[in-house]
C-alpha cells in the first residue's frame, strides 16, 4: 500500500459503511475534514480514487459547500457584525480597517456575520466565539495582537 494510502487509513470505516459507492460523498468529506481538519488536494484525490469518482465531481462537490475549507483552519476566527445597529455604528468601516489590517499574519480569518442579536452593544465583533461590545478597529486590532502572544 503506497504511504499516502496508508496516511488516510482513518476514513476506511466511513468509506467502508458506504462500500465505497458515491452515495456517500458527503459523508465523506465531512468526516475527512473532521480527521484531517481541511480538504487537501492529496486527500480528495484519495476519496475520489475510493469512491470510483472523477476528481472533478469530488471537488466540485465539496467546493459547492461553504462549510468545506481547503487550507488549515487560522488559529482564531474573527467576525464583524453587519447587522443594521452594527452598520449604523460602522461596522463597514470596520470590516473594511481589519481586512487591510492583515489579519492573517496574526493567525485570524477574518469574516462578517448578518445580525448577532446584541444590537444595543453595536459595533460588535465574535473572536473565537466571544462577543466584543462598543468596539473600533484600533481596540481589535490591539485586542488581537494580545491573542498572539
Amino acid at each position: 500500500m503506497p504511504k499516502l494510502e496508508r496516511s488516510f487509513r482513518e476514513l476506511d470505516p466511513v468509506l467502508q459503511r458506504h462500500g465505497h459507492q458515491a452515495h456517500g460523498l458527503i459523508e465523506v468529506l465531512n468526516r475527512s475534514q473532521q480527521l484531517y481538519g481541511h480538504l487537501s488536494e492529496p486527500l480528495l484525490r484519495h476519496i475520489a480514487r475510493q469512491l470510483q469518482l472523477p476528481f472533478s465531481r469530488v471537488m466540485g462537490t465539496a467546493s459547492f459547500y461553504h462549510l468545506f475549507r481547503f487550507q488549515p483552519a487560522a488559529r482564531h476566527s474573527c467576525l464583524v457584525c453587519t447587522g443594521t445597529a452594527c452598520h449604523v455604528q460602522g461596522a463597514a468601516q470596520l470590516l473594511a480597517a481589519l481586512q487591510q489590517a492583515g489579519l492573517m499574519e496574526l493567525g485570524v480569518e477574518l469574516g462578517s456575520v448578518r445580525c448577532i442579536g446584541t444590537c444595543s452593544g453595536a459595533p460588535l465583533v465574535v473572536v473565537d466565539g466571544v462577543v466584543w461590545n462598543h468596539v473600533g478597529a484600533s481596540d481589535v486590532l490591539e485586542r488581537l495582537q494580545e491573542l498572539k502572544r
